[in-house]
């Protein structure tokens, strides 16, 4: 796809847009229901497409990303009348008598550019929140998981009005294409680097963007847990997709004392879930490219290998590792892992941790297991971050009244449940008042001193 291609395509979108087609809420819901009815139909072909592209087992891409979009669809089908009915402001006494509201109205054409690692539930889960707010819609898929993008750009026009939703297969050249048009609203979800390209370019049309981004999301283990548990609750965070979850533990944190005992019961959980030998079982998925994979070898390097620490890249495998003795300025303690290396830093105490923490990007999760309330605090009040979730990892995507997205390098803008509709809307303001009787002959001059001395009891000043 050349630029004028996707000009072509982006018009023809807002022709539909303009028309009015998207924007009936019985649109809206035909289109969240026919695509819960694809998820249902070809639940088969997705799940054996994930694990063509990362190795997945069938279980795993089933919970992460079928039945999380299908949850999501329920939700949003569920509430999406209730979301757009304007809201109600107060009006203040120099403005009286009149009326003021809020309403959504979608922004227009969206583009949607999803990531490779989880390739189906991170480009139709902003496509949910795009077709609810009543916009046209380009999905790009990421070319670096093809049998799921070729899924979504097959069966998509099948479910969904092929005049307002289209996909856009291809890599660089395709999305730079894309990149180059006037577009309503962009959602990015991806690495920092290229976050900046999209930025870049929509700037030069002043398209607004949200960032799902990443960075490196830590964990803290205060001394008084019960660590057999946090370790089983870190292992599944962290080590479910490889690792390849922008939300995954990226390193932990504890005393000297709390990171000796931890670290054996980090290998033990991951026996547990795993098994011992992990080469061999299909609950445990592949790296996605072999440049990814000698990446995350050469972070190997970078500490001591606690347990794991296996590999092969014929089979682009990599065992779950956990890395004690790490050097703070390691290249391991400076880049996003995004694969199965789980780092433990040995720490002061909590203070030292949030010294840490402020010191680098400001993650897009935090998570902390601790029982002190003032811990907590001190981590909730000190530190920014998208998110803060104690004695649990990960398991926040699933509520869908809680924004998900970042702060500073880890991305802007949030979205799921009714934030997936306004992320893809306009607020707009609304206000009726009356001709009768004419209240605004206060505000006009000429300025006598009964009118200032009205005004000024009106403003309250």
């Amino acid at each position: 796809m050349g630029e004028q291609d996707a000009g072509r395509l982006v018009d023809g979108l807002r022709r539909t847009f303009d028309s009015g087609r998207t924007r009936p809420i019985a649109w809206r819901q035909r289109q969240l229901s026919r695509l819960d009815e694809l998820l249902k139909d070809h639940e088969d072909v997705f799940l054996a497409a994930l694990g063509s592209d990362l190795g997945k087992a069938p279980t795993e891409s089933f919970v992460t990303e079928v039945a999380f979009l299908r949850s999501e669809l329920a939700h949003a089908r569920r509430n999406l009348r209730r979301w757009l009915r304007p809201r109600r402001v107060p009006v203040p006494a120099v403005a009286m008598p009149a009326r003021a509201s809020t309403v959504l109205e979608p922004l227009g054409v969206a583009l949607i550019i999803a990531p490779w690692n989880y390739p189906l539930m991170l480009a139709l889960s902003p496509l949910i929140g795009a077709l609810a707010a009543g916009d046209a819609v380009i999905v790009k898929p990421s070319e670096l998981a093809p049998d799921t993008s070729r899924a979504i750009a097959d069966l998509l026009p099948r479910y969904l009005d092929p005049e307002a939703v289209a996909v856009v297969e291809g890599g660089v050249d395709e999305t730079t294409a894309l990149l180059a048009q006037r577009f309503d609203t962009i959602f990015y979800t991806g690495s920092g680097r290229v976050g900046r390209i999209v930025m870049e370019a929509a700037a030069k049309h002043l398209t607004p963007v949200t960032l799902e981004l990443g960075g490196k999301s830590p964990a803290y283990v205060d001394d008084a847990v019960d660590l057999r548990v946090v370790a089983r609750r870190l292992v599944w965070g962290k080590f479910i997709a490889a690792g390849q979850t922008c939300v995954a533990p990226d390193y932990i944190m504890a005393s000297p004392a709390t990171a000796r005992r931890l670290a054996p019961l980090l290998a033990d959980a991951v026996a547990e879930q795993y098994g011992t030998a992990i080469g061999d079982n299909s609950d445990y998925a592949r790296i996605v490219d072999e440049r990814q994979f000698d990446r995350l070898v050469s972070l190997l390097d970078d500490g001591t290998v606690a347990s794991g620490g296996r590999h092969d890249r014929t089979r682009l495998f990599i065992e779950p590792t956990v890395l004690t003795g790490v050097a703070p300025d390691s290249a391991v303690m400076h880049q996003e892992i995004f694969g199965p290396i789980l780092p433990v830093v040995e720490v002061t105490d909590a203070d030292d941790a949030i010294a840490r923490i402020t010191a680098g990007d400001k993650p897009l999760a935090l998570y902390v297991f601790s029982d002190d309330a003032e811990t907590r605090r001190r981590f909730v009040t000190r530190t920014s971050s998208g998110a803060i979730v104690f004695d649990a990892a990960v398991i926040h995507l699933s509520v869908p009244g809680l924004p998900f997205g970042g702060v500073g390098a880890s991305g802007m803008g949030g979205y799921h449940g009714r934030r997936s509709v306004e992320v893809f809307s306009h607020e707009k303001a609304l206000l009726s008042k009356p001709l009768t009787p004419d209240t605004l002959a206060l505000l006009r001059p000429p300025y006598t001193a009964k009118r200032i001395a009205i005004v000024r009891a009106l403003l309250g000043r």
